[in-house]
């Protein structure tokens, strides 16, 4: 698979470069963060990042003043294994050279809720970018842009990804919801219908 640059047109339908903050304090704490070596963690909310001033910055200018929360996504991945959207843009970035796989909302059969993993692009964002994901852009974890793993720091509203307080009827749209402002469809071979994951990921599973 062809590893395009954020900087690319193609990108633009996904989201875009943002500019304008200063993020060498949140790039040195997040170096600070756990990296495991074979497999990735995801932390929603870290205390030691959100005292950071980046943080009031991100939710007054980018959030337009909403609560939101600042983690992060870190550790070793090859492989695509499923796509998540939300009801709202994620912010992310990069303490590493990263690779995102994504994909459009509007390709998910709107009948079916499948999509076809042909349609996935994988674009590299180097060490210190910051990018905004559309709504509408299906992600999941990063992957390596190289041996060493990655370090993603990750935005959201505030709640987005915790445990769902209550799991809707399983129709519809319903069914991909996985977590709080998280819609998921995974790859069969990603083992993760055993948490209740909707396994609607057709064709290959990728691999980088």
């Amino acid at each position: 698979m062809a590893v395009q640059s954020v900087r690319e047109k193609a990108f633009q339908k996904y989201g875009r470069i943002v500019t304008g903050f200063d993020c060498a304090q949140l790039l040195k704490k997040l170096a600070e963060t756990p990296k495991p070596p074979d497999s990735t963690i995801y932390t929603a909310s870290d205390p030691e990042l959100e005292k950071l001033e980046i943080f009031r910055e991100l939710r007054d200018r980018e959030f337009g003043g909403m609560e939101i929360e600042l983690g992060y996504c870190n550790g070793s991945n090859d492989r695509l294994n499923a796509l998540e959207y939300h009801r709202s843009s994620e912010i992310n970035v990069a303490g590493t050279d990263l690779i995102l796989l994504l994909g459009l909302l509007q390709d998910v059969d709107a009948l079916t809720f499948e999509y076809d993993t042909a349609l996935v692009e994988a674009f590299k964002v180097p060490a210190g970018t910051v990018v905004e994901l559309y709504a509408t852009t299906l992600h999941f974890a990063p992957c390596n842009a190289s041996a060493d793993g990655f370090r993603d720091a990750i935005v959201l509203p505030r709640g987005t990804n915790l445990p769902l307080q209550a799991k809707p009827e399983t129709e519809g749209e319903d069914r991909l919801l996985f977590a709080r402002n998280k819609w998921l469809i995974a790859h069969p071979e990603s083992g993760l219908q055993a948490d209740g994951a909707f396994p609607g990921l057709k064709g290959r599973n990728i691999t980088l």
